[in-house]
């Protein structure tokens, strides 16, 4: 009888080798740090007497035509909105939510709607800065 020869090379100890993983992750599609895209620019105009003051809030759609608007707003101080006409305004702490009337929610590009707000202030009565237009960012004035 007669046996065929064996192999007598030894077998690999280590794994074949495979494509290493990218040392560095894709780039997002944001920069960090970018500001979002402006959307409206709202002109706050005031009139004000010792504790109470209105305003005639009005909004410029820089963006896509809308069919309903949510614009949102904080006071810096203790400013307490009592009263509103042409929006349906809520206030919780600082912060002011004021959604469209059901007349006034379509804004096409480039149009402007208004509404206005009174309101009690004890020490101050400083102009709102921040304004966002359906979560973008407004330009104020």
């Amino acid at each position: 009888m007669r046996f065929p020869p064996r192999d007598t090379t030894p077998q690999p100890t280590t794994a074949p080798p495979t494509t290493p993983p990218p040392t560095t992750p894709p780039p997002p599609t944001t920069p960090p740090g970018t500001p979002p895209p402006v959307s409206c620019r709202v002109v706050w105009q005031p009139n004000q007497w010792s504790g109470g003051f209105t305003a005639e809030v009005s909004i410029t759609n820089l963006g896509a035509p809308v069919t309903s608007w949510t614009l949102t707003w904080s006071f810096t101080a203790d400013q307490r909105i009592t009263n509103a006409w042409n929006a349906q305004v809520t206030q919780s702490g600082a912060a002011v939510t004021a959604r469209n009337a059901t007349w006034n929610g379509t804004v096409p590009q480039s149009a402007t709607v208004s509404f206005g707000v009174q309101g009690t202030f004890g020490s101050g009565n400083p102009r709102p800065a921040a304004f966002q237009f359906n979560g973008g960012t407004c330009l104020a004035q």
